[in-house]
C-alpha cells in the first residue's frame, strides 16, 4: 500500500509542466538516436548527459531515461523499413519486420513493434514498482563485507553469464579497474598512477570515458563500414493501428513469455540483445506458424520487441535498489547519479523518495508518450536516414567534443575523449565487450573501499566474507557464477558420454 502512495507522489512530481516538457524532449531525442545506426541508448545517454547538469536531479534522470525509452522505440523503425538494426537488440526484429515491409505491411509491422515494446516495458515497470522497495529494505542490513559481496557478484555475473567469452570480459574488466585506480586514493589520500601529471590527479572522469568509448568509438566504426541507407517508406494511419491492435491479443502467450524472459535477462547481466534472440527462438519453436518465421509473421516481431523492452527497463532494478547496473545504459545512468551527488542503492529509497518514485512514475508515462510519439511521427524519423552519413558523423563528433569540454572546461578532456574513442573502436573491432569496462570504472572505487573496510574490520582475514549466512550465500553464489562456464562445459561432457550421446553413438 505504501508503494502505491509513493507512486502517486511520483506521478505528481512527473506531471509538473517542466518535467512533462523534459520527458517529451527526451523521447524525441531518443527516437532520433535509435534511428541513427552508430549510436544507441547507452551512447545517446552518454553524449547528452552534459545537457542535464543544470537541471534538478529528478528532471535530469527523467530526461535521460526517456532518451533511453525513445532509443528503444527508434531502433525498430530502421529494422523494419531499412533492414538496418538501429540498436543491437533490434537485430531479431529485422527477421520478420523487414519482410512484412517488403510485403506492403510496414505500418502493421511498426504498430506491432511499438505496441509490443510498450507492453514489455509496462510489465517490467510493474515488477520494479513491486519488487524494488523490498530489495532495498533487505539491502539496508548490508555492512562493508555484504556490500563488497554484492559488487563481487556483479563482476562475476558478467564473467559467468555474459554472452562474451569470459577471457575477453576479464580483460575488459581489468582495464576498467586500472582506469578507476588512477588519481587520489580515497582512503590514504595518496596519488596513484598519475605519473607526475596534474591533470590525472582527479582520475579519469566517467563521463569523458563513456562519451569516447560509446560515442566516438561507434562513429569511427560506422565510418569504416560506410553506411548507406535505402529502404521502404511507411505511413501509419488510425485504421492500420486499430486493425493491428485487434490482431495482437492472439499473441498474448508470446507477449507474456517474452516479458518474463526479458525481465530475467534484464536483472541479470544478459541484457536486451540476448533476450530478444532468446524470445524469438522460443516463439519460433513453440508457435504453430514457426516454420513460416522469417517470411513476415507478426508474432516474429512481437517476441523480440517485447523481450528487448522488458530487459532494457528491468535492468534499472539492480541499479536503483543495489547500486549495480544491469546494462551499459544503466551503468551510464548510475554514473550520472554519482555526478549529481546521489548514491544509488538501498538508502536512495529512504533519503531520496521523491527522486526514486518520480523516476519510476516517469517509466510509466515515458513509455506511453514514446508509443504516441512514434506512432504519429514514423515518416519524419524515417526521413532522417535520407541525410548522408558523411554529414551526420561530424555533427555527432562535435556534440561529443562539446559534451566532454563542458565537464571541466578543459581541452585535455577532449583529448582524453578521443583516446577513449580509439580504445572503444579497438574494443569493437576485436569484439571485446565495453559493458564490463564501464562497470569496473564506475564501481571500482566503491568496491575497493568496501573491501578495505571489511579487511580492517576482520584484521586482514578473508573469513569475514563467510562470517554469516547472508554474506556467505552472496559470496558463494558469486563464485558459482564465476565458474559457471566450466560447470556448463562439464555438464555437456557428461551428457555426451551418456548412452545416446556423442560417445554412445561412437
Amino acid at each position: 500500500m505504501e508503494e502505491i502512495v509513493n507512486l502517486f507522489h511520483g506521478f505528481a512530481t512527473v506531471l509538473q509542466p517542466f518535467n512533462i516538457l523534459v520527458m517529451v524532449i527526451g523521447i524525441v531525442l531518443g527516437v532520433v538516436i535509435g534511428v541513427l545506426p552508430g549510436l544507441g541508448g547507452a551512447n545517446g545517454v552518454a553524449i547528452l548527459l552534459p545537457l542535464t547538469f543544470s537541471m534538478p536531479p529528478t528532471s535530469a534522470i527523467i530526461m535521460l531515461s526517456c532518451i533511453y525509452w525513445g532509443a528503444l522505440f527508434g531502433g525498430a523503425i530502421t529494422s523494419v523499413l531499412f533492414n538496418i538494426p538501429g540498436e543491437p537488440w533490434s537485430v531479431a526484429t529485422t527477421f520478420d519486420g523487414h519482410p512484412m515491409a517488403q510485403n506492403g505491411k510496414a505500418g502493421e509491422a511498426l504498430t506491432a513493434a511499438f505496441t509490443s515494446s510498450f507492453v514489455g516495458a509496462l510489465f517490467a515497470v510493474i515488477m520494479i514498482t513491486l519488487v524494488a522497495p523490498l530489495v532495498a529494505k533487505f539491502a539496508l542490513q548490508f555492512g562493508p563485507a555484504e556490500k563488497f559481496a554484492v559488487f563481487f557478484i556483479a563482476f562475476c555475473s558478467f564473467i559467468g553469464m555474459g554472452k562474451e567469452p569470459p577471457f575477453k570480459t576479464i580483460v575488459a574488466m581489468m582495464i576498467g579497474f586500472a582506469l578507476a585506480a588512477v588519481g587520489m586514493d580515497t582512503v590514504t589520500g595518496q596519488l596513484r598512477l598519475t605519473f607526475g601529471s596534474t591533470e590525472l590527479m582527479r582520475g579519469f572522469d566517467f563521463l569523458i570515458a563513456v562519451i569516447g568509448l560509446f560515442g566516438i568509438g561507434e562513429i569511427l566504426l560506422s565510418m569504416e563500414e560506410g553506411l548507406e541507407f535505402s529502404g521502404k517508406s511507411a505511413r501509419i494511419n488510425p485504421k492500420v493501428v486499430w486493425e493491428t491492435w485487434k490482431e495482437l491479443p492472439r499473441y498474448w502467450v508470446t507477449s507474456l513469455r517474452s516479458s518474463l524472459v526479458g525481465i530475467w535477462m534484464g536483472i541479470t547481466p544478459g541484457g536486451a540483445t540476448p533476450a530478444s534472440f532468446m524470445s524469438y527462438g522460443l516463439a519460433k519453436k513453440m508457435s504453430k506458424d514457426g516454420a513460416r518465421f522469417g517470411t513476415g509473421q507478426v508474432e516474429g516481431v512481437v517476441a523480440p520487441e517485447t523481450a528487448a523492452h522488458a530487459a532494457g527497463t528491468s535492468a534499472l532494478l539492480p541499479m536503483l535498489a543495489l547500486g549495480i547496473p544491469g546494462s551499459p545504459t544503466a551503468a551510464v545512468l548510475l554514473g550520472g547519479l554519482l555526478i549529481w551527488g546521489l548514491q544509488p542503492g538501498p538508502m536512495l529509497f529512504v533519503e531520496q523518495k521523491d527522486f526514486v518514485w518520480g523516476l519510476i512514475a516517469s517509466m510509466y508515462l515515458g513509455n506511453l508518450v514514446g508509443l504516441i510519439v512514434v506512432l504519429t511521427t514514423v515518416p519524419l524519423f524515417a526521413s532522417i536516414l535520407r541525410i548522408p552519413f558523411s554529414i551526420v558523423a561530424p555533427v555527432i563528433i562535435v556534440i561529443c567534443a562539446i559534451g566532454a569540454y563542458t565537464v571541466h572546461s578543459s581541452m585535455f578532456d577532449v583529448v582524453l575523449m578521443l583516446v577513449f574513442g580509439v580504445l572503444g573502436y579497438l574494443f569493437k573491432k576485436l569484439k571485446y565487450p565495453l559493458a564490463p569496462l564501464v562497470l569496473a570504472l564506475v564501481l571500482g572505487d566503491m568496491a575497493e573501499a568496501s573491501f578495505r573496510q571489511a579487511m580492517l574490520l576482520s584484521q586482514g582475514s578473508l573469513s569475514i566474507f563467510w562470517s554469516n549466512g547472508l554474506v556467505g550465500s552472496i559470496t558463494g553464489l558469486a563464485l558459482l557464477l564465476l565458474v559457471w562456464p566450466l560447470v556448463g562445459r562439464g555438464i555437456q561432457l557428461l551428457k555426451a558420454r551418456e548412452p545416446g550421446g556423442v560417445e554412445g553413438l561412437r
